[in-house]
């Protein structure tokens, strides 16, 4: 697996302001970067087509559709999936990748219980994030016999054939905790690494945690069994 080429992922929408700074930090890391669009209304996908990006445009369902149309564009044998909004540490990819080179995993989670989160302590709706993440996690444990501390990140690499095995349906950031699940019905390996979250460099998380909580709740028991 060492020599297998790399995609790089990033679901993307009016993300002009740290766009072309994280391509720019990625591209040493990958073989190619994917741009799957959600018809920003800014610069974005100028920007990424100026930087010999692939581009595509989503179809407006949620961040889970640009998961899998990047799960059937990406021409690497293992897809790392990063945000655009310079959260994620872009210079833990090869620590990310690196137990699927070495066979050790289908698929990697960058954990933030491990390596620290700024998006997850400070106000009240972060403080309902934290709870709400880490009760998924804990019944994912529970029903899989696991001991996973990060269900949710999106910032995580998965082996190409594995991803296109899972049949993913959500359409929203749940895609990640159905993913996690997914992978464990079917037996395959997960790892987490530490790598720390930053506070987005500009703009809103676009996670409404009170309208978004009973999604959250159908997907956990829908693929728990």
């Amino acid at each position: 697996m060492n020599n297998k080429p790399i995609s790089i992922v990033m679901p993307v929408k009016n993300e002009e302001a740290t766009l072309e700074k994280i391509i720019n930090e990625a591209k040493g890391y990958c073989d190619e970067i994917l741009v799957i669009d959600g018809d920003s209304k800014d610069s974005s996908r100028e920007i990424a087509e100026k930087l010999n990006c692939r581009v595509f445009l989503d179809g407006g369902k949620g961040k889970g559709e640009a998961v899998r149309i990047a799960i059937q564009k990406a021409s690497g044998e293992i897809i790392v999936f990063l945000d655009a909004d310079g959260s994620h540490e872009v210079k833990d990819i090869p620590k990310l990748v690196k137990p699927i080179k070495k066979d050790e995993a289908d698929l990697v989670i960058a954990s933030r219980r491990l390596g620290g989160s700024d998006e997850l302590y400070g106000n009240f709706d972060r403080l309902i994030r934290r709870l709400g993440s880490s009760t998924i996690t804990s019944f994912i444990n529970i029903r899989f016999k696991v001991r996973l501390t990060d269900s949710q990140n999106g910032f995580r690499a998965i082996r190409r054939d594995v991803a296109r095995q899972l049949d993913l349906k959500e359409n929203i950031f749940t895609i990640e905790q159905e993913m996690v699940m997914k992978c464990l019905k079917k037996g395959f390996r997960i790892r987490e690494i530490n790598s720390h979250e930053y506070s987005r460099k500009f703009g809103k998380s676009r996670i409404n945690v009170l309208t978004m909580a009973p999604r959250y709740i159908v997907c956990l028991i829908k693929n728990l069994f």
